[in-house]
C-alpha cells in the first residue's frame, strides 16, 4: 500500500496560478538524506523562478515538479549511512519538494534552543547565500558594504553577519522598511530617485551586493569604482557589465553550521513576515514577487 500526503506541484510553466495542491506519494529518505514531517518551508525567490521556467537552460527539471527547498520539521526517517541524528529530533535544512507534508533534506543541523519551525524554515538558503556572497565580493573588517535592496531574507542576514564581522553596511530599502535596517544595524537610505547621492554622501562605498535586482548594476559599479567589487543574485544581465552574478550553492552543511552558531549566540535573528497554509502556496509566490518584504515568508503544514 503506497501512502500518499499532499504535496504542491506544477504541471507546466507559469505563473502563480499553475500551482496545485495535490496527493502525491510520500518521499523516503536515501543513503546520507532524513525525511521529515514538514512543519514549515521557507519562500525563496529562486522557488518561483523555477515555477516559471527561468533555469530550465541551466538546470532543467521534469514536470510534474514540487516546490521550495528550505524546510524544517521532526525527523522520520533516518537514511543509509547517516549518523549524529535520530527519529523526533527537529531540524532545519535544504532538500527538495519542501512544500509538502513530508520532505526528505540532504542537509541539515539541529535547530537552535528558542527557535520557532516557522521561523527555522526561513533560515538555510538565505544564510548560505549570505555567506557565499559576504565571501565572493571580498569584503572586509574596518570596510563599509553598501546592500541594495537589504529587507529581504538575504539582506537581513547580510546585515547581521557582516556587523558580527566589523563590517559597515549601507542598506537600501523602501521608506517603511528604514526602521528595520537601522534595528540590524545597517546606515539606512530609501532607493529611489537620488538614491546614489544620497548613499555618496553617507561614505566611501568598497563593496556592493545587488540583492533585489532592480536595475542599479551600472551603479553599484560607479559607487564602488570596480566591476569586480560588486556581487549580484538577482540580476541574470550583471555579466555583460563585468560583474558577477552568484548562483552556484557553497556548502550547506558549513553555513547550518554557522547559522546555528550564530542564532546560538544572538547575533542572528530574521522575523517571519507572513506564513501561509500548504493551500496558500500561490498567494506565497505572488507577494514574494512583489518585493518589500520584511524578512521572511513561509508556508506552514
Amino acid at each position: 500500500m503506497v501512502d500518499d500526503m499532499k504535496r504542491v506541484s506544477f504541471a507546466e510553466f507559469g505563473g502563480p496560478d499553475v500551482l496545485r495542491l495535490v496527493d502525491a506519494e510520500e518521499p523516503h529518505a536515501g543513503p546520507g538524506q532524513v525525511r521529515i514531517a514538514v512543519r514549515a518551508a521557507g519562500v525563496n525567490p529562486v522557488d518561483w523562478r523555477i515555477r516559471e521556467g527561468q533555469f530550465q537552460k541551466v538546470h532543467p527539471i521534469e514536470l510534474p515538479a514540487g516546490v521550495g527547498q528550505d524546510a524544517s520539521g521532526v525527523v522520520d526517517e533516518v537514511g543509509e549511512g547517516v549518523d549524529g541524528v535520530e527519529v523526533g529530533d527537529h531540524v532545519f535544512g535544504e532538500g527538495s519538494s519542501a512544500y509538502a507534508e513530508f520532505a526528505v533534506l540532504s542537509a541539515w543541523a539541529r535547530m537552535p534552543e528558542g527557535l520557532t519551525f516557522e521561523e527555522a524554515a526561513g533560515y538555510p538558503s538565505v544564510v548560505e547565500t549570505a555567506l557565499r556572497i559576504l565571501g565572493e565580493v571580498g569584503v572586509r573588517s574596518g570596510q563599509t558594504l553598501l546592500a541594495s535592496g537589504a529587507s529581504g531574507g538575504v539582506g537581513s542576514a547580510v546585515l547581521q553577519i557582516a556587523r558580527d564581522r566589523g563590517i559597515t553596511v549601507i542598506g537600501t530599502a523602501g521608506a517603511a522598511n528604514q526602521d528595520y535596517l537601522r534595528s540590524l544595524g545597517a546606515v539606512a537610505t530609501t532607493y529611489g530617485e537620488g538614491w546614489v547621492e544620497r548613499v555618496r554622501q553617507l561614505g566611501r562605498v568598497d563593496a556592493a551586493l545587488d540583492l533585489a535586482g532592480s536595475g542599479v548594476i551600472r551603479e553599484l559599479v560607479e559607487l564602488t569604482g570596480d566591476p569586480r567589487k560588486v556581487v549580484s543574485i538577482a540580476d541574470l544581465d550583471a555579466p555583460e557589465l563585468g560583474v558577477r552574478f552568484s548562483g552556484v550553492a557553497g556548502s550547506m552543511p558549513d553555513a547550518l553550521a554557522e547559522a546555528v552558531d550564530l542564532i546560538s549566540r544572538g547575533k542572528l535573528h530574521i522575523p517571519v513576515e507572513k506564513s501561509y497554509t500548504l493551500a496558500e502556496a500561490a498567494a506565497a509566490h505572488i507577494d514574494s514577487q512583489a518585493g518589500h518584504t520584511r524578512g521572511r515568508r513561509v508556508v506552514v503544514v
